[in-house]
């Protein structure tokens, strides 16, 4: 499309995915496969969680069918993130946390900017923590470790 008035775009979603042949995936939606498809490819029936109406009544979310090398080139998944796919799981509204992390229970949750206040990341210590018997939460920066670390996970 190179040179057409078709605009370039990057995106990060949060899905389901469960690895799926494109016959299996026809079939289980109960359609014939198509003359001109290989049913051997290999892929993954996709379920999208973060909008569009429901399309099948199995599942929560819009499903598709995506070839195996267009998923893996780009998805990742959430255990094992880099610090850039956790920024924009938090500015999603997700928690997140690092594996590595001393202190059990602790999440960052993002806050963005609101009237005067500015955004925010902060640190969340769980109810009882011996550090925070209270479940405090304190503003947070990250170390050069965090930035590098490719240990970071969604908290549910």
């Amino acid at each position: 499309m190179t040179g057409s008035t078709a605009k370039r775009f990057i995106g990060t979603k949060i899905i389901f995915a469960l690895a799926m042949t494109r016959l299996a995936y026809n079939e289980y939606r109960g359609w014939s496969l198509p003359a001109d498809e290989n049913g051997a490819d290999d892929g993954y029936l996709v379920e999208y969680t973060d909008g569009g109406a429901p399309n099948h009544p199995d599942h929560a979310g819009y499903i598709s069918w995506s070839p195996k090398a267009q998923l893996d080139n780009a998805y990742r998944a959430t255990a094992g993130m880099s610090f850039g796919l956790a920024i924009e799981a938090l500015k999603l509204g997700k928690r997140v946390s690092r594996a590595g992390w001393n202190g059990a229970g602790m999440w960052l949750e993002y806050r963005p900017a609101s009237g005067v206040d500015l955004a925010f990341v902060r640190l969340s210590y769980p109810v009882q923590s011996k550090a925070y018997p209270d479940g405090a939460r304190v503003s947070w920066a990250p170390s050069q470790t965090d930035m590098l670390a490719d240990d970071w996970q969604l908290v549910e």
